[in-house]
């Protein structure tokens, strides 16, 4: 062969391997330049091997009582973390031998954890014990990728108020996708107050970056904890309950099925709210919650419903200090407008009995004595004023007043899940009638609180409260202050006002401290206590009727107004009200010398008589 065939064929040999040395070169160049620059995994890995991101999770703020005393705290618990990235092998046996559990669970959690990510640490097994901690903190080099870290739960100084404090858990997929705060394994307020003021509460997470050594163990914080942040703790909640009101309204309503509702008439501060049965907060928090949770949504006493706030009843005899509020207003009546009863009322095939009473009364005695006679006429007259043009627009004028103090509607305060009550329309009644098809006797029965009307007790608490301020209301409430006891929330200072004159106001108290002095309630009379009161009892279809009371005391100076139901009761006057008046003297005494009286209560169980 030729010299110049040789060289030419030397040289396309060396140019092809010095392609191919190249283009390996620039592959090796850009795959690591894809690892280190682009692609964060690698990086990831590598410092997952010796870093450690640590969440610093805030103390959730504390909750006090009107009296500054301390209602609910935290207590430190653990929770096994883990990060599938940094597992190795390792003794499962004895893993889960330490915990409790068997290799099954151990391995699907692991799978669980990997498809959350590899490099991010989740929880492996939430809020075990100090003992298992203790354990695991020294046997920990031998479980690498796992590492514990504190955790605060929920401690209740009594076991009370459970609806109103509400509980935390777990938050879910949909939160987190919604709120990049939260993360799995986070905890969110899922009802109560601890719903309602979440953000207040949670405070702000931090972070701690910690180095490892190849046992998994801490040697330090990386590069003197320079990305460190600090966690800032919630802030703490100054409630209106007033806790040994709310302790002794629980301990009333043992037993019994039903609510007692408490407001401060000048501020709307709640000072008991109590739904019957209630249950131990605490039965929500720690690794037992899901079982007790379940247990409880198996009770067929329903102890999950918060009755105060979501119970809708039939208000009874009590609503007639609205539709005679309303009568007054519209000037069908005058204080002094007088009707017979002869124990019951005729009206174009209706019949509405009433109770033997003495006869006539007026708008003050009606209601004293809980007249449905004089109930009905004054509603009926209300509805068939002739200046309306037809019985849509004089009956959405009723329904105007009856709105004003807060029924058909939510608060929208901090009352957590509550409802807004049931007050038909005139167009609910024009599809059940037709247009024409109604009449005021058709609706009759609103007239005394039955029928398509439905209040829940804090709004029946609220209309008394009205009442006792002669005509406007603050919007009921549960937290009043944030931070510091000072720091008062200004959005319930605004006064709601009544589309009713004071006069007429004076004429419903004056009517209601009849009730009580010698009237329905004279019973539950406070001895040196003047007290309002009117009294109910609610037709119940399913049984024994509701027994219902509302008061506010003293009459001159309002400083408690409270609604009581007991389900299943009977009247008014026998139970709700004694119930009621115990309250009232516990709250502005400070103690109750009606011994007898409370031990009838107290023995009193509507429970096991209607199961």
């Amino acid at each position: 062969m030729p010299f110049r065939d040789h060289k030419h064929a030397f040289t396309y040999r060396k140019n092809v391997i010095s392609t191919i040395i190249i283009g390996v070169t620039v592959i090796l160049l850009l795959r690591l330049f894809v690892l280190q620059i682009l692609d964060p995994s690698y990086k990831i890995f590598a410092r997952s091997n010796y870093l450690r991101h640590v969440t610093d999770y805030p103390s959730r703020g504390l909750i006090y009582d009107r009296n500054g005393e301390l209602l609910v705290y935290n207590e430190v618990h653990y929770d096994l973390m883990v990060i599938p990235g940094q597992l190795s092998e390792i003794d499962t046996l004895l893993f889960c031998d330490m915990l409790g559990i068997s290799q099954e669970t151990f391995e699907s959690r692991i799978l669980q954890a990997r498809r959350h990510s590899r490099f991010r640490p989740s929880v492996f097994e939430r809020q075990i014990s100090k003992t298992t901690y203790a354990a695991f903190q020294e046997k920990l080099f031998r479980f690498p990728g796992f590492f514990v870290q504190p955790r605060n739960l929920r401690r209740y100084t009594y076991p009370m108020a459970t609806h109103t404090f509400g509980y935390v858990g777990e938050v879910g997929p949909q939160v987190i996708g919604n709120d990049p705060y939260y993360r799995p394994g986070d905890y969110i307020g899922i009802s109560g107050i601890e719903r309602a003021y979440e953000k207040e509460l949670r405070g702000q997470k931090g972070l701690r970056i910690r180095m490892v050594d190849v046992h998994n163990r801490e040697i330090g914080s990386f590069q003197e904890g320079r990305y460190d942040t600090l966690a800032v703790a919630g802030k703490d909640l100054y409630t209106t309950l007033d806790a040994s009101l709310q302790k002794y309204g629980e301990k009333l309503m043992h037993n019994k099925r039903g609510s007692i509702v408490a407001i401060e008439p000048a501020t709307g501060e709640i000072l008991t709210l109590v739904s019957a049965p209630a249950f131990d907060p605490g039965l929500l928090v720690g690794r037992q919650r899901t079982r007790n949770y379940r247990a409880l949504q198996n009770d067929t006493l329903n102890p999950l419903f918060n009755r105060a706030l979501m119970a809708q009843y039939p208000p009874g005899s009590v609503f007639k200090i609205v539709s005679t509020a309303i009568a007054l207003q519209e000037g069908v009546i005058q204080p002094s407008t007088r009707h017979g009863c002869a124990g019951i009322y005729h009206t174009q095939g209706i019949s509405i009995r009433c109770r033997d009473h003495p006869s006539p009364v007026d708008a003050i005695t009606s209601i004293k004595h809980s007249c449905n006679t004089y109930a009905s006429i004054i509603f009926q007259r209300t509805i068939n004023q002739p200046h309306f043009s037809n019985i849509q627009e004089s009956f959405s004028r009723w329904r105007d007043y009856v709105s004003s103090f807060g029924v058909g509607q939510i608060f929208g305060s901090d009352l957590s899940h509550e409802l807004p009550g049931i007050i038909a329309t005139a167009d609910y009644y024009d599809r059940v009638y037709g247009t024409n098809g109604w009449r005021s006797q058709t609706i009759l029965s609103l007239g005394i609180g039955q029928g398509e009307l439905g209040v829940t007790p804090v709004q029946l608490a609220n209309i008394t409260a009205a009442i006792a301020n002669r005509g406007h209301y603050y919007t009921p409430h549960l937290v009043g202050a944030i931070g510091h006891p000072d720091n008062r929330q200004d959005r319930f200072a605004l006064a709601n006002n009544i589309p009713i004159d004071p006069e007429h106001f004076e004429t419903i108290a004056e009517a209601m401290r009849q009730v009580t002095n010698d009237g329905t309630a004279s019973f539950s009379r406070i001895p040196d206590i003047p007290m309002a009161g009117k009294t109910g009892t609610v037709q119940n279809p399913h049984g024994e009727n509701h027994s219902v009371f509302v008061a506010f005391a003293p009459v001159e100076d309002p400083q408690i107004a409270i609604s009581v139901i007991i389900e299943n009761a009977g009247y008014g006057s026998t139970w709700a009200a004694p119930l009621a008046s115990l309250m009232i003297e516990k709250y502005l005494t400070g103690e109750v010398n009606r011994s007898w009286f409370e031990q009838r209560i107290l023995d009193a169980d509507f429970i096991t008589a209607n199961p």
